[in-house]
C-alpha cells in the first residue's frame, strides 16, 4: 500500500481560510443579487403600467374623435 504524503499545515491552513471565506460572503452575495433582481422586476412592472397608461389614452382619444365625429356628421 502506497504512503501518504505529509501535507503542511500552512497548506490545509490556506484551503481552511479560503473554504471559511467563500461560505462567509455566501450570504451577502445572495442577497445583492435578490436585491438587484427585485429592483428590476419592480422597474419593468412601472415601465410596463407606464406603456399600458399610454396605449390606453391613445385608445381614450380615438373613441373620442369617432363619438365626436359622430355627432357631428350626425
Amino acid at each position: 500500500m502506497p504512503q501518504l504524503a505529509e501535507i503542511s499545515p500552512a497548506v490545509t491552513d490556506a484551503v481552511t481560510q479560503t473554504n471559511v471565506k467563500v461560505l462567509s460572503e455566501s450570504p451577502a452575495m445572495a442577497l445583492g443579487s435578490l436585491y438587484q433582481t427585485i429592483g428590476n422586476s419592480v422597474a419593468m412592472a412601472a415601465a410596463n403600467a407606464v406603456y399600458a397608461q399610454q396605449q390606453a389614452n391613445v385608445t381614450y382619444q380615438t373613441a373620442t374623435t369617432v363619438a365626436i365625429t359622430k355627432l357631428v356628421n350626425g
